[in-house]
């Protein structure tokens, strides 16, 4: 009993089949003595975000601002006809709307089984190209890949060694030397400056006016008692005249015009009397005869929905596709949105008229619309921080594995809705498939029994 017990502990202490492929140590860092570890499934870690989400749309709040009037005397109509203008709220409405927290994932496997293979890239690129519309694809849909081998055969053909062709012979054109007369400047005018002609004649100009001035005299009486010695005598100053040569224009400067005559060469051309010419001689094909291997028919490769019956001609050749999709997380938002905008009517009010003071239109009523911000609502979402991937993690070893312990697991099981089956203490597929859901549906590595899955079971072990 006790090998039989160590076999079935190997079944569950071996990783199951990954999701997707990864690469990782080849052994489990920082290991202590007596520890197990496997290379288990880590699931794909998620962040909580927000996201605004508009519950009202935006609008507009009317208001009026009244007429204005000035109030006159005369025999008028005291209130003219106007119009008096009513707002008319806008009305909204409840609509729920479905916010999608997390995206359905649609994802191609070797098969419909959830645990299948990964299809690479390039496998789907190949099943594109055969015309499979892998876009419009439903979950659950599988295609096949079907061949026929290709074929060959023996013909005997012409072969062209020489192809029908002309043989060309170019006849030169013919020409004639003659002599021609050509300009090589035409004639021209140019014209010419006369310069201005100029005399030097002498002028006597002005440089100082006649004046007088007041000149400091000496006092006969300077050394008498009293004397100042301050003495100033008004002078007569003579002009003062200049003698200077200057240059006066005697005749002004003027152009004239020249004749140039034209510059002729002679030179000699030659004058064609007969264009080149072509002549074709018509020489034929050469062929030999050869037998040949032929391709007759290609291998033929082709993509068929599973749900499709196929030619028995065709082979399988073993690639297969499948469409699987993990169904996507919604919740229900109720928003209000515009069912009716703000509107303004507008009544008549008739005029009326008196011996009175009137009251005289200065400005109309107006319509002040104001924007009305939307509403928003903040929910939370979930939000991929890493994809799915393979690591090792510490799983239950031989020495605490028992048959007491695995009933614990089933109990617990049991007890948070997961039907593991009897806590027998074997491991069998009722507790294997209770516990995969478990630890997906609480986002723990899968592939085996890891002290993480313990505790969310909330199992103590003894050491």
């Amino acid at each position: 009993m006790k090998i039989k017990y160590s076999n079935l502990l190997l079944g569950i202490l071996l990783p199951i089949t990954y999701l997707h492929a990864e690469t990782t140590a080849l052994t489990p860092p920082d290991a202590k003595p007596g520890e197990c570890y496997a290379k288990v499934v880590l699931p794909a870690e998620y962040e909580a975000i927000e996201e605004q989400v508009m519950v009202k749309e935006p609008s507009e709040s009317i208001s009026i601002i009244p007429a204005e009037y000035d109030t006159v005397k005369a025999e008028v109509g005291v209130i003219p006809e106007t119009h008096k203008l009513i707002p008319v709220p806008a009305n909204y409405k409840e609509v729920v709307e479905t916010i999608v927290v997390k995206p359905a994932i649609l994802s191609w496997k070797s098969s419909l089984n959830k645990d299948a293979n990964p299809i690479s890239p390039v496998l789907l690129a190949a099943v594109t190209s055969s015309g499979v519309d892998i876009q419009n694809a439903q979950s659950g849909d599988c295609f096949r890949e079907y061949y026929i081998p290709r074929k060959f055969k023996k013909i005997s053909e012409e072969i062209l060694v020489q192809g029908e062709h002309n043989e060309t012979e170019v006849i030169p054109p013919e020409f004639e030397t003659i002599e021609k007369t050509i300009i090589v400047k035409p004639a021209s005018k140019k014209l010419v400056d006369v310069p201005a002609v100029y005399e030097e004649v002498e002028e006597k100009i002005l440089v100082a006016p006649e004046k007088t001035m007041w000149k400091k005299g000496q006092n006969p009486a300077q050394k008498l008692s009293g004397a100042t010695g301050e003495i100033m005598c008004l002078v007569k100053v003579p002009a003062k005249y200049k003698t200077i040569k200057k240059r006066v224009l005697k005749e002004p400067a003027t152009t004239r015009i020249e004749e140039i005559p034209a510059e002729t060469k002679t030179i000699e051309i030659k004058k064609l009397l007969t264009d080149s010419q072509i002549k074709n001689t018509p020489v034929d094909a050469v062929y030999i005869s050869a037998e040949k291997t032929e391709l007759e028919k290609e291998a033929q490769f082709a993509w068929y929905s599973t749900k499709n019956k196929v030619d028995d001609k065709l082979q399988f050749s073993g690639q297969q596709v499948c469409l699987i999709e993990e169904p996507a997380e919604t919740i229900e938002v109720t928003k209000m949105v515009l069912d009716t905008p703000a509107k303004v009517d507008s009544e008549v009010v008739p005029a009326t008229s008196e011996m009175i003071e009137t009251q005289e239109l200065v400005a109309e009523a107006k319509v002040v619309k104001t924007p009305v911000k939307a509403e928003y609502k903040t929910i939370a979402k979930k939000k991929k921080v890493t994809d799915e991937r393979v690591g090792w993690k510490r799983i239950l070893c031989q020495t605490n594995m028992s048959k007491e312990v695995i009933a614990r697991i089933q109990k617990s099981l049991n007890d948070k809705g997961y039907e593991a089956g009897e806590p027998d203490g074997l491991l069998g597929g009722g507790t294997r498939n209770a516990l995969d859901k478990f630890q997906r549906e609480n986002n723990l590595a899968t592939g085996g029994i890891t002290y993480e899955t313990l505790d969310s079971l909330k199992i103590k072990l003894s050491h």
